[in-house]
């Protein structure tokens, strides 16, 4: 015990002798950058509380891709394709999904590109303000939805809003041309879908017909006219010849 005592207070003499140098020989340690507060008209906004509306706005970006693009009318006729066929989950809601997110970004590159140039990217330049920037920036997208509004929809909308008429496109309040611009979406998915029913339902007809000649009331005729479905889709190249319409089915603006 006495030798550890010893050695112990001889580390701690070596420690307080050292001390004074190691923190000479330290080096300063760098300053904390400045930390940029934005600002919402005169008032000033926090770090985590531009952090808190970056996170909102980014958790609005699905919906937003649902209603202010051609993602709606897509998606519901690629559902309505695969009721048409019979073939119950075949293909999956993840490739449904997948071909409508990059069909809508081939429709809706002209309307970004045009608001990119027109303005967000001048903004992003500082060659614009922020209020001047949102109202050149949103105007292609305004266009677009417009052009594919029926009239009796907006009239719609603008009867409930409480709003008699509009004397031009610019005068339409956002929110009434979003309700219109999905309600018009919707109408319009359900007329393709439509038509793409028809020669399916023919072949179910068909089907089931010769399968009641034929006394077999049991047999399912869902089951066997797939078979004819899918050999008919294939034929008449059906994925292209959809895809390819549902394209053309949007107004050009």
């Amino acid at each position: 015990m006495p030798r550890l005592t010893f050695w112990l207070t001889v580390l701690v003499g070596l420690a307080g002798f050292c001390a004074p140098s190691l923190a000479l020989a330290a080096p300063a340690l760098p300053s904390l950058p400045d930390v940029t507060v934005g600002q919402i008209g005169d008032a000033p906004v926090s770090l985590p509380l531009q952090t808190l509306l970056l996170m909102t706005a980014i958790t609005l970006i699905p919906s937003m891709l649902l209603v202010l693009t051609g993602f709606t009318r897509i998606i519901v006729v690629l559902a309505l394709l695969r009721q048409a066929l019979g073939t119950g989950q075949t293909p999956s809601n993840q490739v449904l999904v997948g071909l409508a997110l990059f069909l809508t970004a081939l429709v809706m590159t002209p309307v970004w590109e045009a608001a990119w140039r027109t303005g967000f990217g001048p903004y992003l330049n500082g060659d614009m303000d922020f209020r001047a920037a949102w109202s050149l920036g949103t105007e292609p997208l305004r266009a677009f939805m417009l052009a594919q509004v029926r009239e009796t929809d907006l009239m719609t909308f603008a009867g409930l809003a409480g709003h008699g008429g509009y004397a031009g496109p610019e005068d339409v309040p956002f929110q009434v041309l979003v309700a219109s611009f999905v309600t018009s979406e919707l109408k319009t998915a359900f007329e393709i879908g439509f038509l793409i029913f028809i020669p399916f339902i023919i072949i179910d007809l068909v089907v089931a017909s010769v399968l009641m000649s034929l006394g077999m009331m049991m047999l399912s005729p869902m089951l066997v006219s797939a078979p004819f479905k899918i050999l008919l889709f294939v034929l008449v190249d059906g994925w292209v010849l959809t895809v390819g319409t549902l394209a053309a089915s949007f107004n050009a603006v």
